[in-house]
């Protein structure tokens, strides 16, 4: 069975970084993992993702800001996020799709919260 623990969230002042890191277990499967969020009132909407070659993809409002990164050894992908904003708050989730079959898996979510 697969699971993924999240880590990393935090309260953060303006301008500050955070890493979030996503570790998968119970899959040895090749796979693509998002980064979603989620703020108070909103749709949960994607943020970055990154394919099992390594290749990323951003939304446009974290685009030079936020990095996507996966070590492969460890099943564990991580979220650079620099520069944040007050509009960054959001839960953030993982999610782990497996290449060859189309399933997909959730995080538990971690609280991310700009505020001075």
């Amino acid at each position: 069975q697969v699971q993924l623990v999240e880590s990393g969230g935090g309260l953060v002042q303006p301008g500050g970084s955070l890493r979030l890191s996503c570790a998968a277990s119970g899959t040895a499967s090749i796979f693509t993992m998002g980064w979603y969020r989620q703020a108070p009132g909103r749709q949960r909407e994607l943020v970055a993702r990154i394919s099992g070659g390594g290749l990323t993809n951003y939304a446009d409002p974290v685009k030079g800001r936020f990095t996507a990164s996966r070590d492969n050894g460890k099943n564990t992908v991580y979220l650079q996020m620099n520069s944040l904003k007050p509009e960054d708050t959001a839960v953030y989730y993982c999610n782990l799709v497996v290449s060859v079959s189309g399933y997909d898996y959730w995080g538990q979510g971690t609280q991310v919260t700009v505020s001075s």
